[in-house]
């Protein structure tokens, strides 16, 4: 099947840009806050996945700069979804932890993703569903290089 908006002779790579971030935007959409910032949601996640660190970690993971994580754990203080607390190991140090709140709005969030990507595949045959396995390899392998 052909989407009307593909054009036949456009590259790859713009066709492959093009189809992920609709796609992407389309699994934004399922979001469970529509307040929270794509930002503030990836450094929930980061959270809710490894647990408690520290802002700079944060900043070294997300790819910003120190003073940007700072204001991104200021709004995630500021709307309950994640504390400061001291580091045991190291009273210098400050951790972020995730709060029950803020652990439920990413499993709530991925579970509305889950549900909607899920439904989607449903309209698909199996044949194009076995085409989009293999894709998702290839596309992390890309994402990871």
């Amino acid at each position: 099947m052909t989407s009307p908006d593909r054009v036949p002779d456009e590259p790859l790579a713009a066709q492959l840009r093009i189809a992920l971030m609709r796609a992407v935007r389309r699994l934004r959409a399922e979001r469970i806050d529509q307040e929270l910032s794509d930002s503030h949601y990836s450094v929930l996640a980061q959270l809710e996945r490894h647990g408690g660190t520290t802002p700079r970690d944060l900043a070294a993971f997300e790819r910003v700069q120190p003073p940007s994580m700072t204001r991104i754990v200021a709004g995630l203080v500021e709307r309950g979804l994640v504390v400061r607390t001291d580091d045991p190991a190291d009273g210098r140090q400050v951790l972020v932890v995730a709060t029950d709140a803020g652990l439920h709005t990413v499993r709530e969030t991925r579970r509305r993703r889950d549900v909607w990507l899920t439904r989607r595949l449903a309209e698909l045959d199996p044949a194009e569903r076995d085409v989009l396995t293999a894709a998702a390899d290839i596309l992390r392998r890309i994402a990871d290089s």
